[in-house]
């Protein structure tokens, strides 16, 4: 795979990604959140398993590994999945967006690894533009809003846990125990928090297949060979593009309207994690943020 088809892989991936969050949001209306979640991971675990390799079986350290990886990923889609009841497509995309200028505060808080100037000052430019996003004009922080931050600091965590443990395990491998842990915890929760409900209708139905089929397989597949072939700076720059295609896919789909206010806010957001990226930093730290939905 050459360089330009390995950024065309993950561009696909990212958009893929940003076009899902119209689709959770549409498939919400038929469905309880959670039973949601435990059958989309449940049918994507089911896909994914005749190409995963199971044998040598895993050692405890990549069960560990997987449960960790399976419970940041599954709280952070079941707090996702429950704000997109409340708030908007483009707003969550833009809040998740945040989790890849999260990732060097939770490695310093973990791991010790100091985040340069450049990275606190784009975590304020992008606290900033959340601001900007959700408040005055939008009505402030909504419970859909918090829940979403919620979401982008699990997946802030799993930022740097894939960046760790991929280095030691099988990437598909884990791929697999996290959407199956996700699956799992999914349908706990709908057990325990909700009263299970799903209305298969067409557009459910619809909504359903393509967040399986892409946001949670072939999505997976394309980043996994992409990043073969590139800097996880780079992949990171590319996924900056994910909230722009939510935006643009909620305006045409739902026919959302974000104000020039929130438009503001959603650019500041994206330069923080553009300047975060900045080939400024150590490269321990930019090895340090890498993505995996």
């Amino acid at each position: 795979m050459t360089r330009r088809q390995a950024d065309l892989a993950l561009l696909t991936a990212t958009l893929l990604w940003g076009t899902s969050f119209v689709a959770v949001k549409s498939a919400l209306a038929d469905a309880t959140p959670f039973a949601f979640i435990a059958v989309r991971f449940g049918i994507a675990a089911l896909a994914l398993a005749p190409g995963t390799r199971f044998r040598p079986g895993p050692d405890r350290a990549e069960l560990r590994g997987g449960l960790l990886l399976g419970t940041l990923v599954a709280v952070g889609f079941i707090s996702q999945t429950a704000g997109l009841v409340i708030t908007t497509p483009a707003r969550s995309a833009f809040i998740v967006a945040v989790s890849s200028i999260l990732a060097p505060l939770i490695a310093l808080a973990l791991l010790g690894q100091r985040p340069s100037w450049l990275t606190a000052a784009a975590l304020a430019l992008a606290m900033l533009g959340i601001y900007l996003l959700t408040a005055p004009d939008a009505g402030g922080l909504n419970r859909g809003d918090l829940l979403t931050l919620i979401c982008a600091a699990c997946f802030g965590g799993q930022i740097v846990a894939v960046t760790a443990l991929s280095r030691r395990h099988d990437a598909r491998r884990l791929v697999f125990w996290q959407i199956a842990a996700t699956a799992l915890l999914g349908a706990l929760a709908a057990g325990v928090l909700e009263h299970p409900h799903i209305d298969w209708t067409p557009r459910f139905v619809g909504a359903l297949g393509y967040t399986v089929l892409f946001a949670s397989t072939i999505c997976f597949l394309l980043q996994v060979s992409a990043q073969r072939h590139m800097s996880s700076a780079r992949a990171a720059l590319i996924f900056c593009f994910e909230p722009l295609f939510a935006a643009l896919t909620s305006w045409l789909v739902l026919g959302e309207r974000l104000s020039l206010l929130q438009w503001t806010g959603g650019t500041l957001i994206l330069l923080g994690m553009l300047a975060a990226e900045l080939p400024l930093q150590p490269e321990p730290e930019r090895r340090a943020v890498t993505l995996d939905r």
